[in-house]
């Protein structure tokens, strides 16, 4: 048994590049933790992994979905953005759909992620086949970004108020929420491009 440890946060395509670069070398994904991942040797490609957001769907929707892909044959793992060990926690999404936007311990909370797991049969693994089903899709990671984005300029904002100067807290608040503007703006250009692809399908 092999055991690594990283944290990629909410870089989606980096973590799926990395678990299939770990099966490429033969290693299949058995457990996930908050910041482990464990593997057993397995032939050379002989596995695919998707990941999959699903932090906007409520606990029942989440269910109903894991069944969906496990009644199709797929492997499913649950994985965290965040880090967080506490239990008893009670978080608001408001970029999520209904009940959905709240998130509890025990519930969705720190399983934000689906890593998704299909045995390779030469084809690509897509879990989103559609462009209208990539934009929409791809809005749902957006808003989750945009909403960290709002906290962060907010608060920056509200200490400038308060202070009336450039404290170190407007500043630190200002270039997080900055830098959290970046994947914001990378996957509204997706969701642009796989828009106008949808349009010309019709």
């Amino acid at each position: 048994m092999k055991k690594c440890y990283r944290f990629f946060g909410g870089l989606l395509d980096t973590q799926v590049k990395w678990l299939n670069k770990m099966a490429h070398n033969g290693f299949r994904l058995i457990k996930a933790g908050n910041l482990s991942y464990e593997f057993v040797e397995c032939q050379p490609d002989q596995y695919q992994y998707c990941i999959e957001f699903v932090a906007h769907k409520s606990y029942k929707n989440e269910k109903e979905y894991r069944s969906f892909l496990e009644d199709m044959g797929y492997t499913v793992f649950y994985k965290n953005v965040n880090l967080n060990y506490s239990i008893c926690k009670v978080r608001w999404r408001p970029y999520g759909y209904g009940t959905g936007q709240i998130s509890t311990n025990p519930g969705t909370y720190n399983k934000e992620l689906f890593i998704v797991e299909k045995k390779n049969d030469g084809r690509p693994f897509e879990l989103h086949t559609t462009n209208a089903d990539i934009a929409v899709y791809y809005k749902q990671i957006r808003n989750s970004w945009l909403t960290s984005t709002i906290l962060f300029v907010g608060l920056s904002v509200w200490q400038y108020i308060s202070s009336r100067t450039f404290s170190k807290e407007v500043i630190i608040f200002g270039i997080i929420g900055i830098l959290l503007l970046i994947p914001v703006l990378c996957y509204q250009k997706e969701i642009i491009r796989y828009s106008i692809a949808a349009k010309t399908e019709e």
